[in-house]
C-alpha cells in the first residue's frame, strides 16, 4: 500500500523519484531482554545515524567513487 501511494506520488504529484529500493530486506526483529539490551540498542539507535555517509546502502557514497 505505501509503494502505491509513492508511485502514484511520483507520477501525479510530481515527488522526486527515489532511485534505491523504498524497502530494506533481510532486517530482522529483537525481543529485548533486559536494561542492559535495551541500553545498547539506544545506542545504536543514537549513533547510527553518523555512519551513514560510509554505508553501502547510501547512494551518495557510490556517486563518489
Amino acid at each position: 500500500m505505501t509503494t502505491h501511494e509513492y508511485i502514484q506520488g511520483v507520477e501525479q504529484s510530481h515527488w522526486h523519484p527515489f532511485q534505491g529500493k523504498l524497502w530494506q530486506r533481510n532486517y530482522y526483529e529483537q525481543v529485548i531482554g533486559n536494561d542492559d539490551d535495551m541500553n545498547k540498542i539506544r545506542e545504536y539507535i543514537h549513533y547510527n545515524p553518523a555512519q551513514w555517509a560510509d554505508d553501502d546502502e547510501n547512494p551518495e557514497k557510490h556517486a563518489k567513487q
